[in-house]
């Protein structure tokens, strides 16, 4: 294979057998139990990156979602935490940890936008009146949410304005010595989005410590809410709003000029 060729064809690895396709991402029925939960304040700007802010009020959303029909990344399910953030005065949120069940997104959602995706057992189910989310890693539980199931209709342009929003990303890709060579923060959005239906309804959310998932270190207080939506939607690519390597080097520079002048 000649230079040219290698270049051309670099789209992700491995080279000949890229493990997932290029975008655009399309998701039919993609279906989210998301329960907001107050934490404490101290424990989540420990761990929301600057130039991020956590938003007023302590507030961190559990998500399980299903997603039976996506392009290039098939059938699969994802929990994970986000969190209210204010981004130059805009809210959006930040994505703090995502756990999934599928090796081509995992990778996929890694290497193109940054998410901070590990390999687990999440599910999101009906049993009788109630929605289940779990987590598992391994054979040990560490997150279960529930949610009556549709006890009240939750308003659709609340719901969209939900799934719109803007989202925040931390993307790290280390140097082959192991030093960063891709720190950025990364904005991104869900387009062509079709709200198929909201509902909202009682909630509880336990969260247990384990640790390499640890979503019990930003602990519940009190549960503030939840929504289940049923959505399609086209998963928008990224744009880089903060480059943390390029904000180092310059001041780098700024020292040494002033060292020698």
């Amino acid at each position: 294979m000649k230079l040219d060729d290698v270049r051309a064809k670099a789209w992700a690895m491995p080279l000949t057998s890229p493990i997932y396709p290029r975008g655009p991402y399309r998701f039919v029925n993609r279906e989210f139990l998301v329960v907001s939960y107050r934490t404490d304040p101290k424990l989540l700007e420990a761990v929301v990156p600057a130039p991020l802010e956590p938003a007023p009020g302590a507030i961190v959303k559990m998500e399980f979602i299903r997603m039976p029909d996506s392009t290039g990344f098939g059938d699969y399910t994802e929990a994970g935490q986000v969190v209210p953030v204010v981004f130059e005065r805009q809210p959006g949120t930040y994505s703090h940890s995502m756990f999934l069940n599928d090796d081509a997104p995992i990778a996929g959602g890694r290497e193109i936008w940054g998410f901070p995706k590990k390999l687990a057992g999440p599910s999101l189910r009906v049993d009788k009146d109630v929605l289940v989310g779990t987590l598992d890693y391994g054979d040990i539980r560490v997150a279960t949410g529930t949610m009556g199931y549709k006890h009240r209709s939750f308003d659709p342009a609340k719901a969209l304005a939900a799934v719109t929003g803007a989202n925040y990303l931390l993307k790290i890709i280390t140097h082959v010595d192991c030093t960063p060579r891709v720190c950025e923060l990364v904005r991104y959005r869900c387009q062509d989005v079709v709200i198929k239906g909201a509902w909202e309804g009682p909630a509880a959310l336990q969260l247990f410590e384990h640790a390499l998932a640890p979503v019990a270190r930003l602990p519940v207080l009190e549960v503030v809410g939840a929504v289940h939506i049923l959505t399609d939607l086209t998963l928008g690519l990224g744009e880089v709003v903060h480059d943390y390597l390029s904000e180092r080097s310059a001041g780098a520079r700024r020292q040494a000029a002033m060292a020698t002048g």
